[in-house]
């Protein structure tokens, strides 16, 4: 089988897409500088939800800041979050599924096979569109601004939108020869699992991922978040809670928690949820020394001599990471309900966890 995963340029910023701000006011410790995990997320101001084990044994599993400002309620280690695009890693488990149960004939297989008139279709595979090598542009930035000001889009709408824009204009780039995250590919494979399962997306996704994992905390995002277990989105001190979560179907549509999101890692990083193929089809081969690649819905990186499996996510008011390391099994899950513009913080995270922790 053969691989195509490809160094990032920008090692650990791969998740910053739309950096728009700066943290030069407030510098973020460096490594260097570690005591304990304790004290390095309240040195870098955490509003959230932090887990981390490793071998088994918890380091840190507590809440930082507030889930509700204006209410006074804290963060704790139950608390649901947004995670954004974290949920890509279950599409992609999803359709690892889809494999398994016989709906579709492998990751090489064109998207024409499975939709005909997508323009392009017979170039693109699904491995290009869970590894972000098919070209198709990202429909967010587009979509956002109309559905925030209440226009109705339904991810339907969006495939048809796609399919008009692409038949009068190329891909990016050729299929396979390159990388560019688009959240396109992700709402496309949502789709995919429906048209192929007979099932929503999300009654599919629970009956494959969550129910075999107990993951009972995880469920779909609303458009408005209610209830003392739920944190609000905040961008500063302003609440940005509200949000079409329906345009992220696939690409960032849900909730969780730092519980639920371990036993995910958990099950990624064992023997029994992933057969040995399905872990080379995903994760990949060797990562070059300081460096992050992507395989199918996962990020891999080397850090200091460590394997880092991971995904980050970023949706108004909320910043999330979940990631380990095969070798100690280790455990690191942070999700904020801080907006975090430039992955400053993720990245800090990442950098000094994996290096003193994990």
């Amino acid at each position: 089988m053969k691989k195509r995963l490809y160094t990032l340029i920008l090692f650990l910023s791969v998740l910053t897409l739309f950096s728009a701000c700066s943290d030069d006011e407030n510098p973020l410790p460096n490594p260097g500088d570690y005591t304990d995990a304790l004290t390095f997320f309240e040195d870098i101001d955490f509003n959230g939800s932090v887990l981390i084990s490793k071998n088994g044994d918890d380091i840190l599993r507590r809440g930082f800041g507030e889930a509700n400002k204006s209410g006074g309620v804290l963060n704790n280690a139950d608390t649901k979050f947004r995670i954004g695009s974290v949920s890509k890693t279950l599409t992609g488990m999803g359709v690892v599924q889809l494999k398994r149960d016989g709906l579709i004939t492998g990751f090489d297989q064109p998207l024409s096979d499975l939709d005909a008139d997508f323009p392009h279709g017979e170039e693109i595979t699904i491995r290009h569109l869970l590894s972000h090598q098919s070209g198709v542009p990202d429909y967010l930035p587009f979509v956002e601004t109309k559905a925030k000001s209440g226009e109705q889009i339904s991810p339907e709408d969006i495939y048809t939108l796609i399919k008009t824009y692409l038949s009068d204009t190329d891909l990016d780039f050729e299929p396979g020869s390159s990388m560019a995250y688009s959240n396109t590919n992700f709402l496309i494979a949502a789709l995919l699992i429906e048209e192929l399962s007979g099932e929503t997306y999300e009654d599919y996704i629970k009956a494959n991922v969550l129910t075999p994992l107990d993951m009972t905390d995880t469920e779909m995002g609303t458009d408005e978040i209610s209830g003392e277990q739920y944190a609000q989105g905040y961008n500063g001190n302003a609440n940005v809670s509200a949000y079409p979560i329906e345009i992220t179907l696939g690409a960032g549509c849900w909730t969780s928690t730092v519980g639920d999101l371990e036993k995910w890692c958990k099950a990624a990083m064992g023997d029994e949820w992933f057969s040995a193929d399905e872990k080379e089809l995903i994760f990949g081969g060797e990562v070059p020394a300081e460096s992050t690649v992507f395989g199918l819905a996962w990020f891999k990186s080397k850090i200091s001599g460590k394997t880092f499996l991971w995904h980050g996510g970023d949706i108004d008011g909320f910043a999330s990471l979940i990631g380990f390391v095969p070798e100690s099994s280790g455990v690191v899950i942070a999700l904020s309900n801080q907006q975090d513009d430039t992955a400053a913080k993720r990245n800090s995270i990442i950098e000094t966890i994996v290096t003193k922790e994990l």
